[in-house]
């Protein structure tokens, strides 16, 4: 059994009553003490953890005016505070031991677009491609490109000063601010801009903070400018932090904005912000070139930048053949063919774009022509992307090469500490070739990605953080660093922040540093915001932090049993990179974040948690290893009378920790679209099931799980009286009992539609050996056996039928397998032993049938691919190979005596299809063959972008899920029915898809195979 677990660490007492009196003060946002929350908000990603005191989440300006206003009071002065947005930070820019400020999760709406004068004005919480989609229809674009734009905050880009890919072009996120909202501590509220002399000398004057921090920055340029002149590299990259550089624009009007941007929140809350939009480039083309060497990729940008392409990015061999094994590549495979017999060790990204497609094609010919006849580097090859839809596949890969670089095998993985070094662009192949070499004095493995254009090279040594030594060579290496960036006029931070760097600044700043604190003691005279960042106050007694002196997740994590951890790689290995806090809703990755807004309901955050659960569960002596082999071997009745009192114990108030946890897991769809598009491939499905069972020991199962876990094998003989199954699920008194007592809502009726006249009608047979072994070799390529799934079978037997009938007409010997309870329901909700029981009959029963040489397919792609996963992990090899529908027809189709051939349609006749989630993110190029499945048949076939559902299974079935799998349902899939849903033109490959369609929209929508039979049968 596992251990109680309360809550390690107590927010301080002084704390405490800062979050009591914000509370009585009227704060009307939320506020989470909770040890959960604390926990996923401890990481981002960084390698450090800090723990902080609670998290608060401002539902409106005055709110931020609260906290700071309160935090200035003399009782609070020890209070600290720190902004953060979407927490993709790699240098701990938002981690605090003291109150994070989330401003992502209420204050993120687009205020206002002006079209005409080309600006937008957003809260900080606006995600970058939340932004860039709503300026779409308008034909223009916020510029910035960062590889974490569909989960970075303006106000994060803004703190950090981010640039990204197309910076030589574009600039900075500081080129584009016009105006910033800023709430000082105090609560005082500083709009900034560029102020005439007359405006700068009522700032001066006027009293309190706003005048202090006026007056405190005009003193640093009038006294320092002829340093900060001298002393601030000629890079497209700035020292990043209080830019003193720019205190001053152009035209010599003093503009704050410059200084908050970048000041990473150690200055004050950035809440709103006015930024500069661009058009949209009409037409763009990139050329993808691939080299024998990444040295000479590194080289060769330099000189390709001479053809004034818009920006150049260049991806090292290790990045490439890790996306090789990404979701990604089916999407961007054509556009790096392998060279048979010279590998690809470098690949630059060379994009032009440009309105005028003549000139444009112009400009590439030009390059292209280069390419051809320079002989300085050994070029392989090169391929086109044209159109910003292929453009933006290839970037896709590039966007996701972070999160890659933490997809290696084994504990040694590559970490960020000097990932973002800047040089000098003619500089930067010496420079990497040094930074290469000193690697290599360390043994050590890295990989390489960035933007070469702009002098910045991302490179990750590989470290096993849990192994001290290891750990211990962050220190040596980034001293190393800083001295190689120094010699080569960069540096340390080009475009990622200081953070817990930030104790370099005094060296790379100098003298100047106590400018810097001049401006900090203005802002901030008690060290209260984001403290131990950029700069410490002048004349204060605190220091910065230190990269040794801060607690990384290494050292918690080496405190968990390397057995346990090696058990549970599906959790530990998350290394903060965000991508499942996606903002899109019409990407598949993690629904139920995207409905509730709370990072305890995502990946990252269940990952999180599980792996403090794990840490805390052994420092209390328990080996859930061997916990969870005893549950497998228990009965029912074992510990009952404890998970009885404990139970009780829970509704009494009693803390656990393991009831937080729970929460956050009982959230998830078990979608499994983590699994499928995290880059580090974290499986929540795989340990929430893991947690569950473990959690089970403890307390006692609602009535729910039973029902639910059964349901396979009690549905074959419920559905032997249809009628009256459906009549009780039907009646008032029933559906009351099981809302309230059961926690199920809209059961699923049993389907009237009897199967045996098709069977009788085609002449289908069940697969057996016998009646295997009686088909003729040469007709068993045409023969297929259907696996049978409780929920096609039994709850929509007429698509089941619909199969059968489609797959005969195209000249298909039918054959049925007998049906076994696939498992899943019993998988996803813990009970493993029970799974695996089930999972074991069913394949061997599966394997026998396809020892003869006929292929199995299953209809519904959430049962079906739990053979090539929860199967395959269990069963290794001797999991059954289970093909879905289009998989088999793709080539089946080939060898068909097709009885009818259908006429193409006119475009107006197109069909639709909402894709299930989990085939299109664990099996993409499965799901991508349907279109040409229907185009074999003369059909036209569109796939439509959606995310979730928000059914998955029996998740939206459940009381307590029954509002957020509406929210989730109206995120995408309402607005692609109202805006496709012809009726019979829309379709959907999945059971739950359909189910939750017909419940919430009131739509029957056809399976593909469907379709295709109404042809059929009417050609």
């Amino acid at each position: 059994m596992i251990a109680r677990l309360a809550t390690p660490v107590e927010p301080t007492r002084l704390y405490r009553a800062f979050l009591a009196s914000l509370k009585d003060r009227g704060f009307q946002g939320e506020i989470t003490p909770d040890y959960g929350n604390r926990t996923v908000l401890a990481t981002d990603n960084s390698i450090y953890q800090r723990l902080p005191q609670a998290a608060l989440f401002p539902l409106n300006i005055e709110d931020v005016q609260l906290i700071t206003a309160l935090a200035a009071e003399p009782e609070y002065r020890e209070i600290v505070i720190t902004p953060r947005g979407g927490g993709t930070g790699t240098n701990g820019q938002s981690l605090t031991h003291g109150l994070v400020v989330d401003l992502s999760r209420n204050m993120n709406r687009i205020l206002e677009i002006n079209v005409d004068q080309r600006w937008v004005r957003v809260q900080a919480g606006v995600v970058k491609d939340q932004l860039n989609a709503a300026l779409k229809p308008h034909g223009l674009f916020f510029a910035p490109e960062l590889s974490t734009s569909n989960r970075a905050t303006i106000g994060g880009m803004i703190n950090t000063d981010a640039s990204g890919q197309g910076s030589c072009t574009y600039g900075k996120t500081r080129d584009h601010v016009l105006a910033l909202d800023t709430v000082l501590l105090g609560g005082h509220r500083l709009s900034t801009g560029p102020l005439a002399a007359d405006e700068l000398d009522r700032m001066v004057v006027n009293p309190g903070r706003l005048g202090e921090v006026h007056k405190a920055i005009l003193a640093v340029h009038e006294d320092h400018a002829e340093l900060i002149e001298a002393s601030f590299p000629r890079l497209n990259r700035c020292l990043t932090g209080y830019d003193l550089a720019h205190i001053r624009d152009a035209d010599g009007r003093v503009n704050l904005t410059n200084i908050l941007c970048g000041s990473e929140g150690s200055l004050g809350f950035v809440v709103e912000a006015k930024l500069n939009v661009l058009p949209i480039p009409k037409h763009s083309v990139l050329v993808n070139v691939s080299y024998a060497s990444f040295m000479e990729a590194l080289r060769d940008a330099q000189a390709l930048m001479a053809l004034a392409p818009l920006s150049i990015e260049t991806v090292d061999s290790k990045v490439l053949g890790l996306a090789m094994q990404d979701i990604v590549w089916h999407e961007v495979a054509e556009y790096f063919p392998a060279d048979p017999v010279t590998p690809t060790l470098g690949i630059n990204l060379v994009e032009f774009s440009g309105d005028d497609l003549v000139a444009l094609e112009a400009r590439v010919a030009s390059f292209i022509e280069h390419l051809q006849q320079d002989t300085s580097v050994r070029r392989i090859g090169h391929t086109l992307a044209s159109g910003a839809s292929s453009v933006a596949r290839v970037y896709m890969m590039r966007k996701r090469a972070v999160g890659l670089l933490g997809n290696v095998e084994g504990e040694v993985r590559p970490q960020p500490f000097v990932e973002d070094t800047a040089v000098p662009p003619e500089s930067l192949a010496d420079f990497i070739a040094e930074f290469r070499a000193l690697l290599d004095s360390f043994n050590l493995q890295y990989g390489m990605f960035g933007h070469v254009d702009a002098g910045v090279l991302h490179v990750r040594p590989a470290l096993d953080m849990k192994d001290p030594a290891q750990a211990a060579l962050v220190r040596p290496l980034t001293d190393a660093v800083a001295q190689l960036t120094h010699k080569y006029g960069g540096l340390l931070w080009g475009e990622h922040g200081k953070g817990v760097r930030s104790e370099y600044a005094p060296k790379f700043f100098g003298p100047l540093y106590p400018a810097l604190q001049a401006i900090k003691a203005a802002f901030d005279p008690f060290n209260q915001l984001n403290p131990g960042k950029i700069a410490t106050p002048l004349g204060s007694a605190k220091e910065l932090l230190k990269i040794d002196e801060v607690t990384t997740r290494g050292e918690l994590d080496r405190r968990i049993d390397e057995r346990v951890w090696q058990s549970y790689s599906s959790a530990v290995h998350c290394n903060g990179n965000g991508a499942c806090y996606n903002y899109d809703p019409s990407d598949a990755m993690c629904p139920s974040w995207k409905a509730t807004r709370e990072r305890t309901q995502s990946p990252k955050g269940r990952a999180s948690l599980m792996r403090e659960w794990l840490r805390l569960q052994g420092q209390e002596g328990v080996d859930v290893l061997q916990a969870a082999g005893r549950i497998r071997t228990a009965s029912l009745s074992t510990g009952l009378l404890g998970k009885v009192r404990h139970t009780l114990n829970k509704r009494r108030g009693e803390q656990d920790f393991s009831h937080e946890v729970f929460d956050a897991m009982s959230g998830c769809l078990a979608c499994k679209s983590c699994a499928g598009q995290c880059p580090v491939k974290i499986n929540v499905p795989e340990f929430r099931s893991r947690f569950l069972e473990l959690y089970y020991s403890r307390y006692l199962r609602p009535l729910k799980d039973y029902l639910i876990g059964s349901l396979e094998f009690t549905i074959p003989y419920l559905s032997k009286a249809p009628s009256v199954y459906n009549a009780l699920m039907q009646s008032g008194v029933t559906k009351a009992l099981l809302k309230n007592h059961a926690g199920m809502v809209d059961s699923p009726l049993i389907s009237r539609t009897d199967l045996r006249p098709t069977l009788e009608r085609w002449g289908i047979e069940t697969a057996s050996p016998k009646t295997l072994a009686a088909i003729p070799e040469q007709e068993r390529e045409r023969s297929v056996i259907l696996v049978q799934d409780a929920f096609t079978r039994y709850f929509e037997t007429e698509v089941f039928v619909d199969l059968i009938e489609t797959l005969s007409r195209l000249g298909f010997k039918v054959l049925i397998a007998p049906f076994l309870p696939n498992g899943k329901p019993l998988q996803v909700l813990g009970f493993l032993g029970a799974f695996e029981k089930a999972a074991r009959k069913n394949a061997a029963m599966l394997n026998g049938l396809s020892s003869h040489g006929v292929k199995l397919v299953g209809l519904d792609p959430a049962m079906t691919l739990v053979y090539r996963q929860e199967y395959k992990k269990l069963l290794g090899h001797q999991a059954p190979e289970v093909l879905l529908p289009q998989e088999w027809l793709i080539e089946a189709l080939d060898k068909a005596p097709i009885a009818a051939r259908v006429g193409a349609l006119l475009p107006e006749h197109d069909y639709y299809l909402l894709s299930h989630c989990t085939e299109k993110t664990n099996a993409p190029a499965g799901a991508a063959l349907w279109p040409e499945v229907f185009k074999r048949l003369g059909l036209n076939l569109k796939m439509i972008s959606t995310g979730c559902c928000g059914m998955s299974g029996t998740y939206g079935h459940e009381t307590v899920n029954r509002e957020t799998s509406e929210k989730i349902f109206d995120l995408s899939w309402k607005v692609a029915i109202e805006t496709y849903g012809h009726p019979g033109r829309l379709l959907a490959n999945g059971y739950s898809c359909r189910s939750q369609a017909s419940r919430l929209s009131a739509v029957d929508l056809p399976h593909p195979v469907q379709a295709l039979l109404k042809h059929l049968t009417t050609a």
